[in-house]
């Protein structure tokens, strides 16, 4: 199968060279797709995507012009890609449905740990040779109640990590999932009432975004410790600002930024014009922002590759791709027909 995979950093080569072992043709370039770099999938049956790249109904028709049948993305949510589009130039679509769960919630602990103990001042101290106290007094986690949205892989993995600090874990999430134990259900409101850290874990949907809101702020307790290592589009970015403002909230740790599409993955040290809410957000000495980096361990990255690759594999036997269908209507587990000249096959999250 000939294949162009867009946004391709230099630590990726070798998980997905490795996972190829020359079955497919992959031509890998830095650039993210738009209309623009759109031309570079002529020729190609599929294109490999990841979550900032532009996979917008222009951008798939494009595509699905130059007879491109298959979108794979390199990542679990399916967001930056327009299903419907997808479908209507008959694209196939396909993720990564899970990979390390413990990578993004051992980031997650981490981001929560740096926070409370002021790792990243007291750092920045050191480097000075100053080795006073003032103002690094932390607090235990032991003992604090851990409020976690989302209840799937990562949310599971994370709740695991504070039960193992001696946190009491309370959880919601739309859909109940199975054999969950050790952390009481309850509902939005009264999790944002109890928990002294909260943990976002969840997709974004017309139901999710902006789950942190202004409504959601005002119940949850003074100081509360906030966490999202999920998607930015989770949290309301002007609300939570002035609850840093007020002091509602009183650590803030992300991995992920509402408005990151352009900005994350890439240099803009030497932009004359920065995001001027992440300048506010980061001037905070409580607030602590990482460049969408939880997924970044070999064991993940080798997960993410094996899986593309898998989807390729598949797609080229005439196979659905199973559980990494992201298609925006069940495919189903039977083979698909072959594709003819006049048909557009994509698939992609």
């Amino acid at each position: 199968m000939k294949v162009v995979a867009y946004s391709i950093n230099p630590f990726e080569k070798e998980f997905l060279i490795r996972a190829n072992q020359k079955k497919h043709d992959i031509t890998l370039i830095s650039n993210a797709l738009s209309v623009e770099t759109a031309a570079y999938a002529k020729g190609k049956d599929a294109v490999l995507v990841f979550t900032n790249d532009d996979v917008s109904e222009n951008v798939i028709d494009k595509l699905a012009g130059m007879g491109v049948k298959f979108i794979a993305t390199r990542s679990k949510g399916t967001d930056h890609i327009n299903k419907k589009a997808a479908e209507k130039r008959g694209i196939k679509l396909a993720n990564v449905p899970t990979y390390s769960p413990q990578a993004i919630a051992e980031h997650t602990v981490a981001l929560a740990l740096a926070l409370g103990r002021h790792l990243i001042k007291a750092n920045e101290r050191t480097h000075d040779f100053d080795f006073r106290l003032n103002d690094l007094i932390g607090f235990n986690f032991n003992g604090k109640t851990v409020g976690i949205i989302g209840l799937g892989e990562v949310g599971l993995a994370t709740a695991n990590i504070f039960r193992g600090l001696g946190c009491k874990v309370i959880g919601h999430d739309i859909l109940l999932p199975k054999n969950v134990i050790d952390i009481e259900i309850v509902e939005l409101g009264e999790l944002c009432r109890q928990a002294d850290i909260i943990s976002l874990h969840l997709p974004v949907t017309e139901q999710t975004h902006h789950i942190v809101n202004k409504d959601t702020i005002r119940l949850m307790k003074p100081n509360v410790m906030l966490l999202n290592t999920s998607r930015g589009g989770l949290i309301d970015t002007k609300e939570v600002l002035n609850a840093l403002e007020n002091g509602k909230i009183g650590y803030l740790g992300l991995d992920v930024y509402e408005f990151e599409q352009g900005l994350f993955f890439e240099d803009h040290e030497h932009d004359k014009h920065k995001d001027a809410l992440l300048k506010k957000l980061i001037a905070y000495p409580n607030v602590l922002v990482t460049p969408h980096q939880a997924f970044l361990t070999r064991e993940a990255l080798q997960q993410i590759a094996n899986q593309t690759i898998k989807n390729l594999d598949l797609w080229q036997e005439e196979k659905c791709v199973g559980d990494a269908c992201a298609c925006d209507k069940d495919c189903g587990t039977k083979a698909v027909i072959k594709p003819t000249i006049q048909d557009n096959f994509n698939h992609l999250p």
